[in-house]
């Protein structure tokens, strides 16, 4: 990939540094895409609509108290109004208002810039044209068809850059007779077949607390549009990647799916009891809940010794059979103890007996958990709605040496929150970068005055 150095003695460049992407994208899966490409270094311009902005800068918004500095920040989930008009002109503003924000947009657009732009005007999409010439990657997740209609669908937009790759999120994907169907995160669920494996076996099938398949299509966007720069790279050649959001859950269906094809057997759910058999799931413990693994078959009498309980030594539950057919029991046997005993005294007796026992960590767990703390995976970014706070970390490490819990700088400033070959900065205030982007592009002061007075910018 194209590079250039860092200013900043000593700081290693983002592995994107020079690439830049127009980011057309809006809630999610979008979003999740072209995040991994701005935190790896790329120059990353969201488009957003005057005013309001990405819809997700609504969602779960977090209004502070009296203290918003801290990582506790003392804040509360309240129900918020829909974002009040912005004042035209003047510095970039917090959407809505005073300092409420969504922590969906913090986490998902770091490190990009945020550019107003009305799409449905001429002068609009002249803009979006000009930097689309500029860019080696589009995403977007507008509708099927959307882009065709505006005049910025890939045909279009090759002619001017033929290099360019455009990477398209969509429910259902670019064709089919579903292409055109809406969706929302427990539909995309349930057509993708994960929501039929999902729960307990006598009861209802359930949705998995995250959107799993909108954040995993936005990953599977991204590995793909990383693929196709690198051709596009080498050959000069662009590529339009046409990905399904459905799609994408149907493939980590485990072995769901080839199970069928072979045998005509569907997956039964199992809910937290792995396999059907006892000593492999999640439990109830003293403070929380515990995950047990009780492989392999040979480690089981080490459950009855630090457990305690003579009884979980029978013969019939060495194996796995046996623990199949007799799990009712042995959860009967093990539950007082671990009722006795913390989460994460359970996960360090169960490591220390060559167990694969785990905890189920809440948010507070993670913060303070010693093994993310020892690799240095916190980034802390100073947003001026939130002041510091955590976020997550890189989801890879390039380095040998990874870095220490870092602030992110402001806009300008390259030394904040790099993490060897990532680089963090805060979510952007709404129309934060226009001004910039617009002078890049040619635009003088009267030009890009004149576009705000009339809403285009």
């Amino acid at each position: 990939m194209t590079q250039k150095d860092q200013s900043t003695p000593g700081s290693l460049p983002g592995l994107l540094e020079g690439v830049r992407v127009l980011d057309l994208t809006h809630h999610i899966s979008g979003p999740y895409c072209t995040r991994l490409l701005s935190t790896l270094g790329a120059e990353v311009i969201k488009v957003e609509r005057p005013q309001t902005g990405d819809p997700i800068r609504g969602i779960g918004r977090i209004e502070p108290t009296t203290e918003v500095h801290g990582n506790d920040g003392g804040r509360r989930e309240t129900e918020i109004p829909p974002y009040p008009p912005l004042q035209r002109g003047g510095l970039a503003q917090v959407a809505g208002g005073g300092d409420a924000v969504s922590p969906w947009f913090l986490y998902l657009n770091s490190s990009k810039k945020s550019l107003t732009l009305d799409l449905k005007s001429a002068r609009g999409l002249e803009i979006v044209k000009k930097l689309a010439v500029k860019a080696q990657i589009v995403v977007e997740n507008f509708a099927p068809g959307a882009m065709d209609s505006l005049g910025l669908g890939y045909s279009q937009l090759s002619q001017l850059n033929p290099a360019l790759v455009m990477t398209s999120i969509s429910n259902y994907g670019q064709t089919g007779p579903h292409r055109d169907w809406k969706a929302l995160e427990i539909n995309l669920y349930a057509a993708g077949g994960l929501m039929n494996i999902t729960g307990e076996e006598d009861r209802p099938p359930l949705k998995e607390g995250a959107p799993l398949a909108q954040l995993g299509a936005g990953q599977n966007a991204f590995v793909a549009t990383m693929a196709a720069l690198m051709y596009a790279e080498e050959t000069g050649q662009g590529q339009h990647i046409d990905l399904s959001i459905a799609e994408y859950a149907t493939n980590i269906l485990e072995n769901a799916l080839m199970q069928y094809s072979y045998s005509g057997v569907e997956y039964s759910r199992v809910g937290n009891r792995g396999y059907g058999r006892a000593a492999w799931g999640i439990y109830p413990c003293g403070d929380g809940h515990v995950g047990i693994i009780s492989g392999p078959d040979t480690n089981w009498p080490e459950i009855a010794k630090f457990m305690e309980r003579e009884e979980l030594a029978d013969p019939r539950f060495v194996s796995r059979q046996g623990r199949l057919e007799n799990a009712d029991e042995i959860d009967a046997l093990m539950l007082p103890w671990l009722l006795d005993h913390d989460k994460v005294d359970i996960f360090k007796a169960g490591q220390d007996h060559g167990l694969g026992f785990a905890y189920v960590a809440t948010m507070q767990d993670i913060l303070e958990m010693e093994q993310l703390t020892a690799r240095g995976y916190f980034v802390e970014l100073d947003h001026p709605a939130t002041g510091p706070l955590k976020y997550p970390g890189p989801p890879i490490n390039l380095g040998s040496n990874t870095s220490p819990l870092m602030k992110g700088g402001s806009e300008g400033d390259s030394s904040g929150g790099q993490h060897h070959g990532w680089v963090y900065r805060p979510a952007p205030l709404l129309g934060e970068h226009t001004q910039q982007t617009l002078e890049e592009l040619g635009y003088d002061d009267s030009e890009v005055r004149s576009l705000r007075d009339r809403g285009i910018v």
